[in-house]
């Protein structure tokens, strides 16, 4: 269960990487051999899509994602967690709508079997980091739901930016 806590920090690095490393290697063709690498930008917005449902996954883990809660923190903890738990069956609702469009477009990319233009990859290889992102984001809520039902957590994990710029203020004032 240890890898799955940081899964998506795992793939992020990695793509991030790869798409440093992919451009690098171009600006280096390019402008000192004068030559490059014709699939180096597909394969650099590929890194780039797989990095971004990867992410949304990563948001939902660490509660960075934008909420407006402050109805819900002035509410008792018994009601903030029952709000919590109709706002994460609210979002696995459509995170289940996502994934069924996805799917379906997967499944409707492979039946054409169109190539990328500069790759001998087809699209819904690639695409299929959609549905795979959105499974990964329900994983992520129904923790989150598991939590809020077994009473481990009274509320959303949100992030509190009120609190984290009145401690950032506080702590530059100390300096």
């Amino acid at each position: 269960m240890k890898i799955l806590d940081h899964l998506e920090e795992w793939i992020m690095s990695l793509m991030l990487l790869a798409m440093t490393s992919l451009a690098f290697m171009q600006v280096v063709r390019r402008y000192i051999f004068n030559t490059g690498y014709s699939w180096n930008l597909e394969l650099t917005t590929v890194c780039f899509a797989v990095m971004i449902f990867v992410g949304i996954s990563y948001g939902v883990r660490v509660g960075s994602h934008i909420g407006v809660d402050a109805l819900v923190r002035i509410m008792p903890p018994g009601m903030q967690r029952a709000s919590g738990i109709v706002v994460v069956l609210l979002c696995l609702v459509y995170v289940g709508f996502v994934l069924v469009g996805a799917t379906e477009y997967v499944s409707k990319m492979k039946d054409v079997g169109i190539e990328f233009d500069d790759m001998p990859i087809e699209r819904w290889q690639v695409l299929i980091i959609m549905p795979i992102g959105y499974v990964m984001v329900a994983f992520r809520f129904l923790q989150i739901l598991w939590n809020l039902v077994t009473g481990k957590a009274t509320s959303l994990h949100l992030a509190d930016e009120a609190a984290d710029a009145m401690k950032l203020k506080s702590e530059e004032e100390a300096a």
